[in-house]
């Protein structure tokens, strides 16, 4: 399927019920996104994003419209082939880390593997070597409280890439994060891009997504910008 756009969204359309009745929060979205692309995600609050993000990251379903992903209908899968999807398609970044407190480094990394069968040795010896790539390797056995917040942010980035995902979906990933080291995680994220993996970000700061080289802006649940990363263009999507 390599000639088919990794994600592809056609009349998107999403609503949740309310005791007040329905409530929209996407209207018609048409997006498709390329293999190896990098692209923002920016909005102000409200406007849809996170509720976007669950979809592409087939943690939440359109009300109508279609959606594919590696060139699979994701409305026609059942619970146990969405979950499939999730584990080999995609890997997830978020703000809070998202880290086990008690496990290891290593054994964070490695959590996916573990529900995809793979055996102890295998998943260690995976997880190091992604340990080595975030620049990590020393702190392979240390607890997560005990490395800073910018670490903690290289652990979920390397328990994403696991079981190397066709995709990164990083939902506000440098939020906790100080300038300094919000350019680092950022420039992890490039790299990554340029190995291949395609990146999907949500952000709010203006800096963050200029590392991206498209911007995709939400506003009431609608595309209002889908194009280049300049000023005018972030100026225009809002916190």
């Amino acid at each position: 399927m390599a000639d088919e756009p990794l994600i592809r969204i056609e009349h998107l359309y999403k609503e949740y019920e309310t005791d007040a009745g329905p409530v929209p929060v996407l209207a018609d979205v048409n997006l498709i996104v390329q293999r190896s692309e990098f692209l923002a995600i920016m909005g102000p609050s409200g406007s849809g994003k996170s509720t976007f993000m669950n979809v592409v990251g087939c943690l939440d379903l359109p009300t109508s419209g279609k959606y594919f992903l590696d060139g699979r209908d994701v409305g026609t899968l059942d619970a146990d082939q969405l979950a499939h999807l999730r584990n080999t398609v995609i890997g997830f970044v978020f703000q809070g880390f998202n880290l086990l407190p008690r496990a290891s480094v290593t054994d964070n990394v490695a959590l996916p593997l573990v529900y995809a069968g793979i055996g102890r040795e295998a998943r260690s010896r995976r997880a190091v070597e992604l340990l080595a790539k975030v620049g990590l390797a020393p702190f392979a056995d240390y607890a997560p409280g005990r490395i800073s917040g910018g670490q903690q942010q290289r652990v979920a980035i390397a328990r994403a890439m696991v079981g190397n995902p066709q995709i990164i979906l990083a939902d506000e990933p440098t939020g906790n994060l100080d300038m300094k080291t919000s350019y680092e995680i950022m420039d992890l994220f490039t790299q990554l891009n340029a190995d291949g993996i395609t990146i999907v970000l949500v952000t709010h700061e203006p800096d963050i997504a200029t590392y991206a080289k498209r911007l995709v802006r939400f506003v009431d649940g609608r595309i209002t910008h889908d194009g280049a990363v300049s000023a005018p263009a972030i100026a225009g999507a809002g916190a």
